[in-house]
């Protein structure tokens, strides 16, 4: 049976999603328009940091990074609900 991603974040057309069985640390596969991109989210604080990107470009992932960023707190509590700690 497939498990679906939790999407804790929409924007841009992209989705932030954290698989339930993933490891730590704390990070969200952000994915849409044809890329996907993982982002270290250094909680609890941040600021993110990207470790993985396919399809995306310099200008999506500041983009990406800067909304990230200013939903830090509401990712990490994501993580934090479905995997217990970061």
């Amino acid at each position: 049976m497939m498990r679906r991603m939790p999407t804790v974040l929409r924007f841009d057309g992209l989705r932030a999603v954290v698989y339930p069985s993933d490891h730590r640390p704390a990070h969200a596969h952000v994915i849409g328009g044809g890329g996907e991109a993982v982002f270290e989210l250094n909680c609890p604080d941040g600021p993110p940091r990207l470790r993985d990107s396919f399809g995306f470009q310099g200008r999506a992932l500041a983009r990406i990074a800067s909304v990230l960023a200013a939903n830090i707190a509401q990712l990490c509590a994501s993580w934090s609900g479905i995997h217990g700690s970061f």
